[in-house]
């Protein structure tokens, strides 16, 4: 190998698990190969499934043909996309303090989801210095490297009890009770919890809400899954609007993503929303200022297409409607193939409890197999999954599942 003479220092990172295994999917001729990797809604046939009010909102956008569509918008983003992204988050209907409440919150549109947690994380890296961020064990891998690179140092609180195949509440509150120092940030999913599948209950919520006030921790929310989870924005944002309404001296903040709920997956369509608490509503516009400013060094501003379709979806009746209707769809696919693979797994007489799959709510589910039975999987049968056996369920079909079922059941049955 040839000297390089380079003022670099760099080495190789681990390639991203996700995206290789789509990519190894990907080549993959075996007819019956199914991918339960990436996290993109499917149809029963497997195929991506551009929502039909999305199509009607692009038709509609091109009769519009509004002259400034390809323009700039303001660093912030498009300022009535952020506050229908604000007011679906946080919801406002029929409160006497409407006002007062969304003068709480400073918006910015992102990138995306990631984008919206990367800002977050380097808007508190600078600004308020935290000690630690506090992420749930296992998270979403990319959180792990968005607060890397935002510098800050990172810890876990115990999630996942893998004997019971739960959500394990006693670990996390023992854990932030115990070792979370004031000030520092707790990474917190709004629901869908990812790679689980598990959520806290609405007292357990509570609880959390208690313990961030008394200790005076930061709650960082990641919304990901809204209205896609359930099929009901309100209750996949129950524990947002619990803790902005009921704990109004605490600060917080949300990024929030629309790639899920209106299969926007490209567009990158995103918000970060900062809650300051109720008497220093007048840092707001500072905060915001601040927000522009790193926005305006990275990407300079948001994209436009994605944000005008969920505008132009949310700011008409007829269109909401509809929307409720497809995240029904997607919701309740999701929810029907849960069941059959529980189904088929308990026909099988499968080694093992899965009462956990039909538990878990949203997109994945941690199913509970091994490394090793994941590889067995990929090099026997073609199914494609993460090693730590998050599954996507969007994968599953009515054609497939049984299919799936019989892999998961010989698979544990060869290493038993």
């Amino acid at each position: 190998m040839a000297n390089v003479n380079t003022r670099l220092n760099v080495a190789p990172v681990p390639p991203d698990e996700i995206f290789a295994l789509n990519g190894a999917y990907a080549v993959d001729t075996f007819p019956h190969k199914v991918s339960l990797g990436v996290g993109v809604y499917r149809t029963d046939d497997g195929k991506p499934w551009p929502l039909p009010v999305v199509q009607k909102a692009e038709k509609q956008l091109v009769v519009d043909n509004d002259l400034f569509r390809h323009e700039y918008t303001a660093i912030e983003g498009d300022v009535p996309f952020l506050g229908i992204a604000r007011d679906l988050m946080f919801g406002f209907e029929g409160k006497q303090t409407e006002e007062e409440a969304k003068a709480r919150i400073g918006s910015v549109q992102t990138v995306a989801g990631t984008g919206a947690n990367h800002l977050g994380a380097i808007f508190l890296a600078h600004h308020m210095k935290p000690r630690s961020v506090w992420l749930s064990n296992p998270s979403w891998a990319n959180h792990q490297t968005i607060w890397e690179l935002a510098g800050v140092p990172r810890k876990t609180y115990p999630y996942y009890h893998a004997a019971t195949r739960s959500f394990d509440f006693e670990g996390m509150m023992s854990t932030l009770e115990n070792d979370a120092q004031e000030g520092d940030a707790v990474l917190l999913h709004a629901c869908a919890h990812n790679p689980t599948g598990l959520d806290p209950n609405k007292e357990q919520w509570m609880a959390i809400a208690d313990l961030c006030e008394r200790k005076n921790l930061f709650p960082f929310f990641d919304s990901a899954y809204q209205g896609f989870a359930s099929g009901s924005v309100e209750e996949d944002a129950w524990a947002v609007r619990y803790f902005f309404n009921h704990k109004p001296d605490m600060e917080m903040c949300v990024a929030q993503s629309f790639s899920k709920n209106f299969g926007l997956y490209g567009q990158r369509v995103g918000a970060f929303h900062y809650v300051t608490n109720r008497s220093s509503t007048s840092i707001r516009d500072i905060v915001v200022n601040n927000l522009c400013h790193l926005i305006r060094g990275e990407f300079s501003m948001g994209p436009r297409v994605g944000c005008s379709i969920v505008k132009k979806v949310l700011t008409s009746d007829e269109l909401t409607a509809d929307w409720h209707q497809d995240l029904q769809v997607m919701s309740s696919r999701i929810k029907a193939m849960r069941q059959a693979l529980y189904n088929e797994l308990v026909r099988l007489q499968t080694p093992g409890t899965w009462e956990h799959i039909i538990q878990q709510n949203g997109m994945f589910s941690y199913t509970g197999l091994s490394p090793k039975q994941v590889y067995a999987l990929k090099d026997k049968y073609h199914i494609y999954l993460l090693k730590s056996g998050r599954a996507s369920i969007s994968g599953l079909s009515e054609k497939n599942v049984a299919y799936v079922a019989r892999a998961i059941d010989d698979v544990i049955r060869t290493e038993n």
